[in-house]
């Protein structure tokens, strides 16, 4: 508990001292289309995630060099990318060098596993980009990692498939940045370094229960922004959209912006929501892969039916925009 203490205490001295350090650089966040925000604020305190996972090594040993060398590799490349744009190929050189890393770490980088290697590089591009994309929004980022996060612990607490040390050194970074992002007015955003770092994490955690316990259905700790981001890319495909642009349709976007809900209650609902339903696969006497199907299509429809009474703001407000933009020139 001591060395628990102290470890919170350090994160918190270098999230600080980061804070100096990016107001004198100018490191900031800048309202754009897809923002939700309309001040600028510091960008990049999502760093503190990766001085987690050096803490955790400095304190408790560097049982997975692989995943930290991985990760620190990535979280590198996005702190670069926040500070001034990388080119998208380099990045992807990166992000597959440091996937590749961690394959290395949980043993599948062997020949006969090829296969798994192939699903688990398309499975984690896909949820690290949908991580990125879902932080928008004060607090949805530290509110939704502790809802992943909880599981995971209570998870190995059942069936250790990690050194239970470092998921509660990822707690305490993540419960040190929540001080300054889950709040009404944010000291900072996570930036890409931080949503691609505590992604790269918690994949870490997840694939290593589920290589260790076959446990598949475990995908449902991350339901909610998987059901988001999918069917969100879906929807902007249907409306014949550039997904690489940015855009502002995700469903906690809408809460946010059409429906003036505060950011801080959205990121509880969507915490709240991914935390029961974790516990409840955990903990409900009933089959978890029927669970599984049973909460995505009860999302889906949710999100459908949200969509199709809400989306008609989201095009006012587009309409509007462009209103102003013929009255401007």
């Amino acid at each position: 508990m001591v060395v628990y203490l102290l470890i919170a205490v350090l994160l918190l001295v270098l999230e600080l001292a980061y804070f100096k350090v990016a107001d004198k650089c100018n490191i900031i966040d800048k309202p754009n289309l897809r923002s939700s925000h309309s001040s600028i604020v510091l960008r990049g305190g999502g760093i503190i995630f990766l001085f987690g996972a050096w803490l955790y090594a400095a304190f408790y040993g560097f049982t997975c060099p692989w995943f930290l060398l991985g990760l620190t590799m990535l979280g590198g490349i996005s702190f670069a990318d926040d500070i001034h744009s990388v080119p998208n190929k380099f990045r992807l050189i990166v992000h597959f060098a440091a996937m590749t890393l961690m394959f290395y770490q949980w043993g599948i980088l062997l020949p006969e596993y090829w296969w798994v290697v192939i699903i688990a590089l398309i499975v984690c591009t896909g949820i690290i980009n949908a991580y990125n994309f879902m932080d928008g929004i004060n607090g949805i980022t530290g509110g939704y990692s502790l809802a992943v996060l909880i599981p995971l612990l209570l998870l190995n607490m059942q069936e250790e498939y990690t050194d239970n040390n470092f998921i509660i050194v990822t707690l305490l970074s993540v419960l040190v940045f929540c001080l300054f992002n889950f709040r009404t007015r944010a000291k900072c955003f996570a930036g890409d370094v931080g949503s691609v770092s505590i992604a790269f994490i918690l994949l870490y955690f997840l694939g290593s229960y589920i290589l260790q316990s076959g446990n598949y259905w475990a995908i449902v700790l991350l339901m909610v922004y998987g059901v988001d981001s999918v069917l969100t890319i879906c929807h902007r495909i249907m409306l014949h959209e550039n997904i690489g642009k940015p855009h502002r349709k995700h469903a906690y976007q809408l809460m946010a912006n059409e429906l003036h809900i505060k950011h801080v209650t959205v990121s509880t609902i969507y915490m709240i929501v991914q935390l029961v339903i974790s516990l409840g696969a955990i903990y409900l006497p009933v089959n978890k892969y029927l669970y599984l199907v049973v909460v995505l299509v009860l999302l889906c429809v949710a999100y459908i039916l949200f969509k199709k009474k809400y989306y008609h703001l989201h095009e006012e407000y587009l309409r509007a925009k462009a209103n102003e933009r013929d009255d401007g020139n």
